[in-house]
C-alpha cells in the first residue's frame, strides 16, 4: 500500500462551531471575524466527526509508518482559520495540511489532495463532491457512543453508497416484488460500484496492514436487502476482492438499534429516513446520490 488513507473533514464537522455559525448566519461574515479572532485561544469543543478523525489518526501509531492523514478543509479564512489551528494542537490531533477558502466552497481541493472521503456539514459542498465522483457525506448530528472500544468501526449500506443505484432505481420504479426477481435473476453478475467503493477498497487495504494481529478496523454492511437478494451482494464483494467483517440484512427494520450493537463509530447511508433511525445511536453521514435523492 503506498497512497494513504486520506480523509477531508470540514471544520465544523471536526468541531463544534455551532454558536460561531449563529454569528455568520445573524450578524453577518465581520462579527464573525471579530467573533472567532477575539476567542482564537479558547478551545473549540469536538464536533461530530472528531471521535472518528481521533480513531483514525489513532491507527498511525500502531504502523511502522503512517498511513492515515487527515485534512482540513474550511470555508474559513486563514486569518479565522488560526482558532481551528489551535485547537487542532491542544486536542494532540496530527493534522498538518489545509484549505481556507474564505467562504468558498473548498470541495474543489478534494482531488489535489488525494482525498478518499470527504466529509462536511454542507449538504451543497457534500453534492459538488459527489457529483465529480468522490465519496462525501453531510456529517448528521448524532449520538457518540460510549464505551471502551478502541476498534474503529465503519458501516455503510449498500446500494448508492457502497454500490451503485441501478437495483434501487427497480425497487422505486416497479416495487419489491421486481426488485427481488431482478436481483435472482442477476445474481451472478456483480453490480457496478457506488460513490464509496474506493473508500471501501483504501480501508480494506489498510485492514490488510494489520496481518497478524487482531485489525484495529472493523467494517459492516447494514442493507435493507434480505434473502434471496442478498446473493447478489455477497457475490458483487468477492469479484472486488473486498471483505466485509460483518454483513446485516434487515429487510427494511429500522438500522439503529443494530448500529448500536455493532459499536458503529459512523454509519454512511443515502435515505434520510435510515440516517433518522440511526442518528439516534451513532453519527451518521447522509449520502445525497442516487434514486432516493432525486
Amino acid at each position: 500500500m503506498d497512497k494513504k488513507l486520506t480523509v477531508a473533514i470540514s471544520s465544523r464537522a471536526l468541531f463544534d462551531l455551532a454558536k460561531s455559525h449563529e454569528i455568520f448566519e445573524s450578524q453577518g461574515k465581520a462579527a464573525y471575524c471579530d467573533y472567532q479572532i477575539e476567542r482564537e485561544d479558547e478551545v473549540l469543543e469536538p464536533g461530530f466527526a472528531y471521535p472518528l478523525v481521533k480513531k483514525l489518526l489513532g491507527l498511525n501509531d500502531r504502523l511502522p509508518e503512517a498511513r492515515v492523514e487527515v485534512i482540513l478543509l474550511s470555508r474559513n479564512s486563514a486569518d479565522t482559520g488560526l482558532r481551528i489551528f489551535n485547537s487542532i494542537r491542544e486536542h494532540q490531533l496530527n493534522i498538518t495540511r489545509a484549505a481556507f477558502t474564505s467562504g468558498q466552497s473548498p470541495y474543489s481541493y478534494i482531488a489535489p489532495f488525494q482525498a478518499d472521503l470527504f466529509l462536511s456539514t454542507d449538504h451543497n459542498d457534500v453534492r459538488r463532491a459527489l457529483n465529480e465522483g468522490y465519496a462525501a457525506a453531510t456529517i448528521f448530528s448524532g449520538q457518540t457512543l460510549k464505551g471502551n472500544n478502541e476498534q474503529l468501526r465503519i458501516a455503510f449500506d449498500g446500494d448508492a453508497v457502497i454500490f451503485s443505484d441501478e437495483a434501487e432505481r427497480i425497487f422505486k420504479q416497479s416495487g419489491l416484488q421486481a426488485f427481488t426477481d431482478n436481483e435472482q435473476k442477476s445474481a451472478r453478475q456483480p453490480l457496478t460500484g457506488g460513490p464509496f467503493r474506493p473508500f471501501l477498497d483504501a480501508l480494506h487495504q489498510l485492514q490488510s496492514c494489520f496481518q497478524g494481529e487482531e485489525t484495529p478496523i472493523r467494517t459492516a454492511l447494514v442493507t435493507a436487502r434480505s434473502a434471496p437478494a442478498h446473493e447478489r451482494v455477497v457475490r458483487t464483494l468477492r469479484s472486488w476482492n473486498i471483505r466485509i467483517d460483518e454483513a446485516l440484512f434487515l429487510g427494511g427494520m429500522p438500522k439503529g438499534e443494530f448500529l448500536k450493537s455493532f459499536g458503529a463509530d459512523i454509519f454512511f447511508d443515502d435515505q434520510t429516513g435510515h440516517i433518522e433511525s440511526a442518528s439516534q445511536h451513532v453519527a451518521t453521514g447522509h449520502v445525497p446520490h442516487g434514486a432516493a435523492n432525486e
